[in-house]
């Protein structure tokens, strides 16, 4: 199979050209102006952009949570992500307490076999880290699966103590992997919400109030601590605050190693919509939680500044009927997670590059190229290159668009984006030189995605 793009806008993290891609099979093999050879595929893309394949590196696809399990599966997960313009996902294994962490990397294997519609990789979730298994650790790095998430939050369910998050750090210092924080102060917040529901507070709303900015600034600053002491990097995932990126901010001032992602839900939603009639609220019900609108304009300032440097989705969809619904009179029973891995390129272009708060390269290197530099899969993934795998997407930026639950592709009954208006969306999408996506037709098919098997973290990049 061989694919000609020609004449479209080229755009990277680092580049901005017009020119013509070749790919054999699924390589990008050559880069050039004017290029004419025989193909099998012929693609202007003329007065389009020309981007490398986005990569989400926090999702949560059929997972188990609070009673019930995530309504998208690999297959209907991925196959959004890609009409998005997303060729790439990492996903969650999940370690029970008591078991081995090649158990869950086994069992998500098999989530995903025969069904993921594009490449994926694996982050494994540490829930228990006894001194006879820290080696597994290192077992995980050797089989790709390079970076490791703790929970400073949800005590008795995922929450670990300080000496296993320092314990599981001290071994990335041996083998390389990143340590992923997931950073609110479990403990504290456990009080506050027992607090809320013995007062009767119990709607949606509490669900923030019981969860203040402080509490995840807290937990943010021990984590970079935590991480200086052991001298290894540390990325905090989904910030959702002024108070914890000016955490970050000042360790990285420090030249300390913290990295942070955020989410599209904190800079376009508020906790406001938290506070939606006729249990609506409970659809934005997320952790951490929606901020006061003010924070959006400080997040998007750390976009700017590099001191956010990723944007994932965290997309954790519970269906509104029957899942959410699990919760109506007590906030907690709430399952926290919602929908988004289909519309992050689109709301980026808009809020980002429409409104000028970010440049076009800027866009593709917190959507694509540091995601893939963060987690090991630079320059097969991320980038348009010779040599690099062809996930390319044609974007389309004057394709006007409004996001719906009507429309979207995920398998969830309604979207926390409802309504939104975007102009720029994907028009062609190629995983691994495959077109999956054209103008709004499925062409992919369930399994044909490949495992990524990740490198170890790449060192003191900033």
């Amino acid at each position: 199979m061989s694919t000609l793009i020609k004449n479209g806008r080229i755009i990277t993290a680092e580049q901005d050209y017009t020119g013509d891609l070749y790919i054999e099979g699924d390589t990008i093999t050559t880069i050039g102006s004017s290029l004419s050879m025989q193909v099998n595929t012929l693609i202007d893309a003329r007065g389009k952009y020309v981007i490398p394949g986005g990569i989400d590196v926090h999702t949560h696809l059929d997972m188990p949570f609070g009673g019930t399990v995530s309504s998208d599966d690999f297959e209907t997960g991925t196959r959004a992500a890609a009409f998005g313009g997303t060729t790439t996902l990492i996903d969650f294994a999940i370690q029970s307490k008591g078991t081995r962490m090649r158990n869950a990397l086994d069992l998500w294997w098999k989530k995903a076999e025969g069904k993921a519609c594009t490449d994926y990789g694996l982050h494994m979730i540490i829930t228990d880290l006894p001194d006879a298994q820290i080696g597994d650790m290192s077992d995980m790095v050797r089989e790709g699966v390079s970076s490791f998430k703790l929970f400073m939050a949800y005590p008795g369910v995922l929450m670990v103590d300080d000496a296993t998050i320092f314990k599981a750090m001290r071994k990335t210092a041996e083998n390389g992997g990143l340590i992923c924080m997931h950073a609110e102060n479990g403990s504290a917040i456990d009080v506050i919400v027992k607090k809320a529901i013995a007062d009767g507070k119990k709607a949606p709303i509490y669900h923030g109030l019981t969860r203040p900015t402080t509490a995840e600034a807290e937990a943010v600053n021990r984590a970079i601590a935590l991480a200086e002491i052991a001298g290894v990097p540390v990325y905090i995932v989904h910030l959702s605050s002024f108070d914890a990126l000016q955490r970050v901010s000042e360790a990285r001032d420090k030249e300390l190693l913290a990295y942070a992602e955020t989410c599209p839900q904190y800079l376009f939603l508020s906790i406001e919509d938290l506070d939606r009639p006729n249990f609506e609220g409970a659809k934005f019900v997320f952790t951490p939680p929606l901020r006061e609108k003010w924070h959006q304009d400080k997040l998007w300032e750390g976009l700017k500044t590099n001191n956010l440097q990723v944007v994932s989705t965290d997309h954790c969809p519970f269906c509104f009927k029957e899942q959410k619904e699990m919760g109506k009179d007590d906030f907690t029973k709430i399952p926290n997670g919602g929908p988004g891995v289909e519309n992050r390129l689109q709301l980026l272009f808009e809020g980002g590059v429409n409104k000028k708060r970010i440049s076009l390269n800027r866009w593709v290197e917190i959507t694509s190229t540091t995601p893939a530099k963060m987690f090991g899969m630079y320059p097969r993934k991320g980038t348009i290159a010779i040599g690099s795998d062809a996930d390319i997407v044609i974007w389309d930026p004057n394709a006007e668009y409004v996001i719906s639950a009507k429309t979207h592709h995920m398998r969830v009954d309604y979207s926390m984006f409802e309504g939104f208006k975007v102009k720029g969306n994907a028009e062609i999408v190629l995983s691994r030189g495959e077109v999956i996506v054209e103008k709004g037709k499925w062409l992919g098919k369930a399994g044909r995605g490949q495992f990524i098997k990740r490198e170890a973290f790449a060192g003191a990049w900033r």
